[in-house]
């Protein structure tokens, strides 16, 4: 029987590792790290610090594999997300067939945790044959967010939400709350609401060694974010960035 290892590993800081995701990296036969190209080659290589750092297991292989590209050109979303889905579960079935012969334990290292914007689940459910899965939850990119502003997520009694970039952007503030995470905001959608009344806390890299947070009024802090973003994509040729966003009477 094959079980497949979902194991959130924080954002980036081994430190974050929990002593139950440690113990699954050393239970696994298969150790799956994808490449994401040159660009994001820094996403690789802390996987494989993380795993010099904790496997003790010398059983334990490692496999590297390219992951496949989504195509951002497609009109229906929702399909190009289903074929990228698709490939994805392909990379991992033939990398998986090449290193185990129908049965053991794989391990697969989910940046933040895989409950959170992550398809690793969704993915792995297209396996076939459908493995075992297991979760072993990690700290999320909103957790490390707030440490690092030393930010109370919500106020006393009041909900947050959770959202997109891309739904921030199409639909405005949402509705019944104050207080919104935005994630996988490629386009900066915050340029796109009247800043009045609103305070912003930005982290990018978060867990990494290169982590940048700025916080203040959007409409002070907003440009000097936009310029930061700016000059830290140029120089590492990618980003992964957060927010929060609270509206103040």
């Amino acid at each position: 029987m094959l079980t497949l290892s979902l194991i959130g590993i924080g954002c980036g800081d081994p430190g974050q590792l929990t002593r139950a995701a440690i113990g699954a990296i050393n239970a696994a036969d298969l150790v799956l790290i994808p490449r994401k190209g040159t660009a994001k080659s820094d996403l690789a290589d802390l996987r494989r610090t993380i795993c010099a750092d904790v496997l003790t297991n010398k059983q334990t292989r490692i496999a590297e594999f390219d992951l496949p590209l989504r195509d951002a050109t497609d009109a229906d979303y929702r399909k190009g997300v289903d074929d990228w889905h698709d490939a994805v579960a392909s990379a991992w079935s033939q990398t998986i067939a090449s290193h185990l012969e129908g049965e053991g334990k794989v391990a697969l290292l989910i940046w933040g945790d895989p409950s959170l914007y992550d398809s690793s689940l969704r993915i792995s459910r297209r396996l076939d044959p459908l493995p075992d899965i297991e979760v072993i939850p990690g700290i999320t990119s909103i957790q490390a967010l707030c440490a690092a502003h030393a930010l109370p997520l919500n106020d006393i009694g009041e909900p947050f939400l959770v959202t997109t970039g891309r739904r921030l952007r199409e639909g405005g503030w949402p509705a019944g709350v104050d207080t919104i995470v935005v994630m996988l905001d490629g386009g900066i959608a915050f340029q796109s609401l009247d800043p009045e009344g609103l305070q912003i806390w930005w982290g990018a890299y978060l867990g990494m060694p290169d982590q940048i947070i700025m916080s203040g009024a959007l409409v002070e802090a907003g440009p000097r974010i936009v310029a930061a973003r700016q000059e830290a994509r140029e120089r590492h040729g990618w980003i992964m960035d957060s927010y929060i966003l609270k509206r103040r009477p």
